[in-house]
């Protein structure tokens, strides 16, 4: 059912945002805190694939898992883990983490900064100008300053025989089961293929990975290669370099039949297939402002359209978070929903961009210090970019790797702490151009490394940023006494 809360009498904002989840709400925060009224339109759950098919419950079944793996690594705690997972509570967690799917505390939200919720599917309708398919008929809304554009991204799956009958899962039916299959086959080694495979493993799944290439190939390569080693431990069968080439179910509630491209075969009751995204801009109307349906959407560095009507005008139209694909990552959607919000807020007032909250650079994007981080066993987190993509990009460069036991701080948070720590630094200016660590609980080790990539912090100044002990983040220390001792050996 179409709903509006607090409706303008004419369907006129000055912003239109499609798509009400974390991206689309800080669009909208932002614009409201700059004064300008907004309407935002859903077309399914207000918060989006993350809050309830994808990042939030994810991590809601990830955390028993890992909480387990941790105490079992622990003399003396490991005594204490006695038992199978308790399933029911673990689905009970997360479905009290998604709400039980229901999205009435964040319409509030919405309602709360003082936006008009508009449920139905929104698509533009040429520049300015949006349209609204609900249960209830359709309705015009015109933005007087901007829409913009935060649907997201969907799950991809193969063009293979018999995967029709098979049934696979994509990461909503992997995030909202709650029937823990004997025999699992996740294909694909990705962020959700990596998490995912942790997480059902954890809950009793067989589960075997089958991955075309190494494990999360865009990070260095020694995290793939530990994360494998860390499966396999666990109890997963992982094949790196295969592919699927047919499926069969030939009984819906029976298993799934999957033969490999060299041939072998083997069986499953469930297959999980996490081979990409694509995003949501197919039924977005594109084609009414001159863009292509179905397609990426390039932006400038205020996420603003490349190639959009009308903005021979004043940019208009924003695609931001998944659908111009730097990076697929919510809280990279979120900073740019903030940068979007500002931006727009500086452009309604005809004030120069560097007049906006915090100046220039708050409107404008860094593609660059993307970080980002995989929950699984080990964890593996990672921000910047790696020592290939850096040498690919022209940089003189100084890798530094160390591992995690030479900080007492790891070995005392698990004995026999197996972990890795690299940093990328540029050697004409001194400064890190990305750093990644592998092992448990890494993952809040990042915003550190985060802080120092996007704020340039020159290496020699990182010597003053003391590490408590005994923390996992003295390694840190241990990774510029490694460049010290390197630069000093070339020196010499």
């Amino acid at each position: 059912m179409s709903e509006t809360v607090g409706a303008s009498a004419n369907g006129t904002y000055d912003v239109v945002v499609i798509g009400a989840g974390p991206v689309g709400q800080n669009v909208a925060e932002r614009s409201r805190v700059a004064g300008l009224s907004v309407a935002v339109v859903e077309r399914e759950l207000v918060g989006g694939e993350c809050s309830y098919w994808a990042c939030v419950p994810s991590k809601a079944l990830l955390r028993p898992v890992i909480a387990i793996a941790d105490a079992r690594r622990v003399d003396g705690a490991r005594e204490a883990v006695t038992g199978p997972i308790g399933t029911d509570g673990v689905f009970g967690r997360r479905n009290r983490y998604v709400t039980d799917y229901d999205d009435a505390g964040q319409a509030d939200f919405v309602r709360g900064i003082g936006a008009d919720l508009v449920r139905g599917e929104g698509r533009l309708d040429g520049v300015r100008r949006v349209v609204v398919s609900g249960s209830d008929g359709e309705r015009v809304l015109t933005a007087r300053r901007a829409v913009a554009l935060c649907t997201g991204s969907d799950a991809v799956l193969p063009d293979l025989p018999g995967i029709a009958e098979a049934k696979p899962w994509t990461n909503r039916t992997a995030t909202d089961s709650s029937t823990v299959p004997a025999r699992l086959a996740v294909v694909g080694g990705g962020g959700v293929g990596v998490e995912m495979a942790t997480a059902w493993r954890g809950l009793g799944s067989s589960v075997t990975l089958l991955a075309r290439h190494p494990l999360l190939p865009r990070m260095e390569p020694f995290a793939g290669e530990m994360l494998a080693e860390g499966f396999r431990k666990a109890g997963m069968d992982v094949r790196i370099g295969v592919s699927v080439a047919e499926l069969t179910r030939p009984d819906p509630a029976g298993p799934v039949g999957i033969v490999l491209d060299d041939g072998s075969r083997l069986e499953a009751d469930e297959i999980l297939f996490a081979t990409g995204r694509s995003p949501r801009t197919g039924a977005l109307g594109l084609e009414t402002v001159g863009l292509t349906p179905g397609s990426w959407l390039e932006v400038d560095e205020t996420c603003a359209v490349r190639g959009a009507e009308g903005h021979s005008d004043g940019e208009w139209l924003y695609a931001v978070g998944d659908i111009n694909h730097h990076a697929l990552l919510t809280h990279q959607g979120k900073y740019q929903a903030r940068i979007v919000g500002d931006a727009i807020g500086a452009r309604a007032a005809s004030r120069p961009l560097d007049t906006a909250p915090w100046g220039a650079h708050a409107v404008t994007a860094d593609f660059h210090a993307v970080p980002q981080v995989f929950f699984c066993d080990p964890e593996a987190a990672a921000v910047g970019i790696s020592a290939a993509q850096a040498e690919e990009a022209g940089f003189r460069i100084r890798t530094v790797d160390v591992d995690f036991n030479e900080a007492q701080g790891a070995n005392l948070y698990a004995d026999g702490y197996r972990g890795r720590a690299r940093m990328v630094v540029d050697l004409d200016r001194e400064t890190l151009l990305g750093v990644t660590f592998v092992g448990p609980g890494v993952s809040e080790l990042l915003h550190s490394a985060t802080i120092a990539v996007a704020g340039e912090v020159p290496v020699p100044r990182l010597w003053h940023a003391v590490a408590c002990f005994p923390t996992i983040s003295e390694v840190w220390t241990f990774l510029l006494r490694a460049y010290r001792d390197a630069a000093g050996a070339v020196s010499a």
